[in-house]
């Protein structure tokens, strides 16, 4: 009789017990993955959807007086960027809640969208403080709160632009351990787009220094322009042999950036 003998317990199956233990702890993690990219997409086209609002301000604003109203633009956002994707671009396009009007993806696992309501669950607001009036999108930046305080620089104290798009997310269906804590979250996802509509920039030369040409406190040497004929006249009786030009003081023009003609074609 062999008395070192062993014992060993079968191992047939080991590696599939093992399979069952470790899927059975990821299956709530590949059953969120599905809403997980849903609620991605959702946010893409929230940011985009802030995109269009501020860039539309860029097109039209108070320098135009062309705003469009912000019904109208909340009425374009919804149809546009949370309906269906072939949606046609159509002004005075309404959403509706029907699936021919939905993105058939964003839905929950029973089928329901993730957004109830397209005309309440979407919104649309303006500035830091997400004021739904237009006239509180602006924020003055503080690097211009020298200039906008000179009222004599003929510039605009609109200051930056700000465009809010919030979208309140359906909780996923209760009753299910994976699900949680979406079934009870009440998701709701906001993005902004902030911009400068006016970036002070001149229509030309002459418009520039109309806005600071007469001004003491930016261009000083405006001050010798009362000279200029007397300094001129000087020049011109002393005048040597090569020319001596005239100096242009308290003129502007005389820093002009010239392109030449053949540039501009």
């Amino acid at each position: 009789m062999n008395r070192h003998s062993t014992f060993q317990l079968p191992q047939h199956g080991q590696a599939l017990s093992e399979f069952l233990v470790v899927a059975l702890a990821l299956l709530p993690v590949f059953l969120l993955l599905p809403v997980i990219a849903k609620y991605q997409d959702i946010v893409n086209s929230t940011q985009m959807a802030s995109r269009y609002l501020a860039f539309e301000a860029v097109s039209r604003n108070a320098a135009r007086s062309s705003w469009k109203p912000e019904a109208q633009l909340a009425e374009e956002v919804r149809r546009r960027f949370y309906s269906n994707s072939d949606a046609p671009i159509k002004t005075h396009d309404s959403a509706g809640n029907f699936s021919a009007h939905q993105n058939l993806f964003w839905r929950d696992p029973k089928g329901d969208s993730l957004i109830k309501d397209i005309n309440t669950d979407i919104s649309i607001s303006f500035g830091p403080a997400k004021s739904p009036n237009r006239d509180d999108a602006f924020e003055a930046a503080s690097d211009g709160e020298p200039f906008l305080e000179h009222e004599r620089f003929d510039l605009p104290a609109q200051g930056i632009y700000t465009a809010n798009v919030s979208v309140a997310l359906a909780n996923l269906p209760g009753g299910l351990k994976s699900y949680e804590p979406f079934d009870q979250i009440n998701l709701s996802i906001i993005r902004s787009t902030s911009v400068v509509i006016d970036p002070w920039a001149a229509g030309g030369p002459e418009h520039a220094e109309s806005r600071f040409g007469g001004n003491p406190l930016v261009f000083p040497a405006g001050a010798l322009k009362g000279a200029n004929s007397i300094v001129s006249t000087l020049v011109s009786v002393i005048d040597m042999p090569g020319g001596v030009s005239s100096p242009a003081l308290g003129k502007l023009d005389f820093w002009r950036d010239i392109v030449p003609e053949d540039r501009l074609r």
